[in-house]
């Protein structure tokens, strides 16, 4: 069907889960709901997303939102993980059917042998942790010793921290090129990323630049789809860390949420065209990961009026949409990702008030979706929705 869409803003709110997938507790999720204890534990006042059908998915009390001005639905996770990069790429139409490995006893020692040699470093750590603890339990040491700091988490990661009075970020940065050359082929991670930090003991912080080394698609993506044809992808956040810098026009890195939504505010008034695709990681790195309930429900709410902004300044060819990649129910015991059901809230002048997007079975249904829009190649999963969409 034709199209009434010119241009597609989607907007990655990066962590936020709405309810336990079927399969779970297979991944240790069984009862994870992050909006939902969220709102039931801090409460949410989110008039701008409550008008685009969000009671209509998660409990939000203060009475029922039945009506809509937006569609409204959910997708499952049909990949084998529940990370970022397993998230994006299923979003954009690529389906895992393995999961990346993790190591939750550390990397083989003799690996991190010879990437300290090749980094010119020591290396401490090398151990499952929350990046917040070790940098505090750590800091201290790799500030004597000049070592790095290495360690992952129940994703598949390979992190580095280091504080950047002692280690420079272009060195940082090359570390994590040396780790990217021999952890993604040889222990098949997802992404090696940068933490540098700043501060004191006691007192240290993470900087906003973290940097995301992603293995790349293993086939084509929507953005492989749309910029072939000559149509702009504007990524925003980490969107171009997490595909390896493929399919993208222009890349915006941003320091915080703040920061990427001004980015879509001048996107969207400066004309840009074609899919604006944004990541606003902090609900998962600031909240979920460190268990913050309130900063969680706060950094929510601060969406929201951002949202309450955007709205009026969307052209009448534009569609709004707000998922997400995965959970990180910072109500849930432990502090990794959790597997979990994301929200598809779309709004737009010819989008359908009230309308039922219904349970998507993967992701990959909005990436066919888009694809249909802008009337490109179909990618090799998902059953687009345009048609349940528009007026």
């Amino acid at each position: 069907m034709p199209s009434p869409f010119r241009r597609v803003i989607v907007i990655v709110l990066d962590g936020v889960g709405i309810g336990a997938l079927p399969d779970a507790a297979a991944w240790g999720d069984a009862g994870a709901d992050t909006l939902q204890h969220v709102a039931d534990r801090a409460g949410l006042r989110v008039p701008a997303l409550r008008a685009l059908g969000l009671g209509r998915l998660v409990a939000l009390g203060g009475g029922a939102a039945e009506g809509a001005e937006g569609a409204v639905g959910r997708m499952a996770e049909v990949s084998a993980g529940k990370d970022s990069v397993t998230g994006h790429w299923e979003l954009a139409g690529i389906v895992l059917d393995r999961p990346f490995r993790v190591y939750p006893d550390g990397f083989p020692p003799a690996f991190i042998d010879r990437f300290a040699a090749r980094a010119g470093r020591g290396v401490i750590g090398n151990c499952v942790a929350s990046g917040t603890a070790i940098i505090e339990q750590l800091g201290p040491e790799q500030a004597r010793t000049g070592s790095l700091i290495v360690y992952t988490s129940a994703d598949s990661v390979f992190q580095i921290a280091a504080h950047e009075s002692i280690v420079p970020l272009d060195e940082l940065y090359r570390a994590c090129e040396i780790a990217y050359e021999t952890a993604v082929p040889e222990l098949r991670v997802a992404r090696v990323i940068a933490r540098p930090f700043t501060g004191e003991p006691g007192a240290y912080r993470r900087t906003a630049a973290r940097r995301d080394f992603a293995v790349p698609p293993p086939a084509p993506t929507l953005l492989d789809r749309l910029t072939a044809r000559g149509i702009p992808v504007t990524a925003i956040g980490k969107i171009e860390d997490l595909f390896a810098g493929r399919g993208i026009t222009r890349a915006i890195h941003t320091r915080n949420d703040e920061h990427g939504m001004d980015e879509v505010d001048r996107a969207v008034a400066g004309g840009v065209e074609g899919l604006i695709f944004a990541n606003l990681v902090d609900f998962d790195t600031v909240y979920g990961h460190r268990n913050d309930v309130a900063g969680f429900a706060a950094n929510l709410e601060r969406f929201d009026g951002r949202l309450a902004r955007l709205r009026p300044a969307l052209r009448d060819d534009d569609l709004l949409v707000v998922t997400a990649d995965h959970g990180n129910d910072p109500a849930f015991p432990g502090t990794d990702h959790t597997r979990e059901y994301v929200p598809i809230l779309a709004a737009g002048v010819h989008v359908r008030a009230g309308a039922d997007l219904g349970t998507r079975a993967t992701f990959a249904d909005l990436g066919q979706t888009v694809a249909a829009i802008f009337g490109v190649e179909p990618l090799a999963h998902g059953t687009g929705f345009l048609e349940l969409l528009t007026t």
